[in-house]
């Protein structure tokens, strides 16, 4: 267990309050736009109104509290959530488990893309309530907004982070004591929460199942919860839920009883939320709802930097920058990830212009992350807790279908954002595509044994004849056995111009199922000749291999281990500097292949991606200066017949 760990699990005011902050900010905001869109400009009625709360609350039951905060919280990794953390723990179980996963992945990032904006909109639009305001353009206002927030991702939200609790705890005290006067006057609107109204809204009410597709928006940011386990601990998650689900349905209750008694026959554009407002506290109330709209942005930006992080640590992601504003453990900053939201946001914005149009084309693809989540749950409840077989499919029974007839009602809302699929499918494919063409480029891996050429480079390695390529040669390898390299390897070395070194390294990076390891060994395999370090990196972990492999050599001198303090490290009386030589081996297409039309389409996108991403010296945080990039071509599927006919006698 990590120090981050144990921090996180423990309770406290102030884990409760950061638990607050960072994870609430999504279904905490929900409030804002849900009985407004269920309501919409139907006819105000007893079935409509109650069945709408009624709905509310036991999808909050059901999806949030049984479905997040009971089980899948208990799926950490190492105090580590989200669907990444969720695969690797299960993915030896299932054979295809990769597919729902990078689904699960792409749905999450797409419909984040929608949160910001509503959000925010719904706040600011709050103001065309204010007298003298009701005709104004809120659209530059939002975009506004969200620009300075994205601009202000590069410097780290450490900060002002340390407000977000505090001005969560006002939001949500507010959502209480608004709802809680309106339920003071019509007490009689609690019964909304019998059950009975859900049925009669789904099942009776004209058209009444497809209202769905709005109460869904109620638990839209319950998949936030479980990703950002590793910020908060479980039980803090726990505890503070049930202050949050209290202040939640308050303000829904009080919002119903406003509708029953607002005297007009539809809702005519108003939203419920700032009409329970007292006039006086209008504006205070919209700048709080603005905050906690911000906060939710927030949240889920963060959230998608630690999404594409494991994705590219899964080998579901080309490698991008990834830069450490702070000191902070998990705060990082993705450039290529930022720009692509802050476009997506302002896009959103533009399309859209109000919330009211987002609502209808919000909710669609979290329900596939949902029904991802359920899937791999079954597999980590039978194989990891070894809970029996048919209590888990009693569960998945229950939650597929809960999920199910979300999707279907969500998927009237295909014709609002059809544009949004061409992001959904661009951000599917470049996950398929790196996970798989990875894959075949792997099968194409061969290994030899190291102990069969050792006394060839011991040989080269004292032939004064060869000029020294340099005192300390390193080579990244992905062999996980301690004796075995890549065939190419063995070829880089002796190949063309043989490069002769003092001592030769093989250096293997492992990502570990678990996120934040970081330990090494080291096997000496020709004495004060060839050896191999294992470094084993969490996938949570930014790599810098460069920084490492110096260290260790450091402690291994330290140590006086391996007699590298009495050997020569390349350094002179002009240069203090080892003599380190990093030679990174890169592929490429070669001109020979010919393929079948998947595994052409897949290495071909592969390594255009690869050459839009960052290169591996880059990747795995070696200094330009040290390293060797040497091209290797990729034969997959050689052409077999070469008709060539040679022309006259000769």
């Amino acid at each position: 267990m990590n120090s981050n760990e144990k921090f996180s699990d423990r309770i406290t005011f102030a884990s409760l309050l950061v638990a607050l902050g960072i994870i609430y900010g999504d279904i905490g905001t929900s409030p804002l736009y849900v009985l407004k869109a269920i309501v919409g400009n139907k006819p105000i009625d007893e079935v409509l109104v109650f069945g709408g709360v009624s709905c509310i609350f036991w999808t909050l039951v059901l999806q949030t509290s049984i479905k997040y905060i009971w089980l899948t919280l208990k799926a950490d990794n190492q105090g580590e959530g989200g669907i990444f953390s969720l695969y690797a723990l299960v993915r030896r179980y299932g054979k295809n488990l990769a597919i729902p996963t990078i689904l699960g992945a792409t749905t999450l990032l797409a419909d984040g893309i929608i949160t910001p904006p509503i959000s925010v909109a719904s706040a600011i639009e709050g103001l065309t309530a204010v007298k003298g305001l009701e005709n104004l353009s809120t659209v530059p206002i939002v975009i506004v907004i969200l620009s300075i927030l994205f601009f202000f991702q590069r410097f780290g939200t450490e900060k002002v982070g340390r407000t977000f609790g505090p001005v969560m705890v006002v939001w949500f005290t507010m959502l209480f004591t608004l709802g809680f006067i309106q339920i003071l006057h019509f007490p009689s609107v609690v019964k909304g929460l019998n059950p009975y109204y859900a049925y009669q809204l789904l099942v009776k009410y004209p058209q009444g199942f497809w209202l769905l597709g709005a109460v869904f928006l109620a638990t839209t940011g319950a998949e936030a919860l479980y990703s950002d386990l590793g910020h908060c601990g479980r039980k803090n998650i726990r505890i503070t839920w049930a202050f949050v689900k209290t202040c939640l349905m308050v303000n829904y209750i009080g919002q119903a009883a406003w509708l029953m008694h607002q005297g007009e026959p539809t809702l005519n554009g108003r939203n419920p939320f700032f009409e329970i407002m007292p006039h006086w506290f209008l504006l205070i109330g919209i700048g709080i709802a603005t905050a906690a709209a911000i906060i939710a942005s927030q949240a889920l930006i963060s959230g998608s930097y630690t999404l594409i992080s494991e994705a590219m640590n899964l080998n579901f992601w080309p490698r991008v920058a990834v830069r450490q504003p702070t000191e902070n453990k998990g705060q990082i900053y993705i450039p290529s990830v930022n720009t692509i939201l802050w476009v997506g946001c302002v896009l959103m914005i533009l399309y859209f212009r109000n919330s009211e149009h987002m609502e209808a084309a919000y909710g669609f693809s979290i329900t596939i992350t949902m029904m991802m989540t359920t899937l791999l749950l079954s597999y980590f409840l039978i194989y990891k807790l070894k809970w029996n077989k048919y209590l888990v499919f009693s569960i998945l029974l229950l939650f597929t279908t809960t999920e199910v007839a979300f999707f279907i009602a969500n998927v009237a809302k295909i014709k609002e954002r059809w544009m949004f699929l061409f992001f959904e499918l661009f951000i599917f494919l470049t996950m398929y595509v790196w996970y798989y063409a990875r894959k075949i480029n792997n099968r194409l891996t061969r290994f030899v044994d190291l102990g069969k050429y050792s006394s060839l480079i011991k040989e080269l390695s004292e032939d004064d004849s060869i000029p020294k390529f340099s005192t300390h040669l390193v080579y990244l390898t992905k062999a996980n056995n301690r004796s075995e390299v890549e065939e190419k390897v063995i070829n880089s070395i002796f190949a063309k111009k043989p490069k002769r070194a003092d001592v030769y390294w093989f250096l293997h990076i492992h990502r570990t199922e678990q996120p934040y390891t970081l330990t090494y060994d080291v096997s000496e395999l020709v004495d004060d000749k060839i050896i191999k370090v294992n470094i084993n990196i969490g996938f949570r972990i930014q790599p810098r291999s460069e920084l490492y492999f110096k260290k260790i050599v450091q402690e291994l001198v330290a140590n006086k281990e391996l007699n590298l303090h009495i050997r020569p490290d390349g350094s002179t009386k002009y240069n203090n500097d080892p003599d380190f030589k990093f030679v990174v081996i890169e592929k490429f297409l070669s001109v020979e292949n010919e393929f079948a039309l998947r595994e052409g389409l897949l290495l071909n996108s592969y390594f255009f991606l690869k050459h839009l991403g960052l290169s591996d010296e880059k990747a795995f945080g070696l200094d330009k200066n040290d390293v060797v990039v040497e091209d290797v071509p990729l034969v997959y599927q050689p052409v077999q017949k070469i008709e060539l006919v040679r022309n006259g006698n000769h």
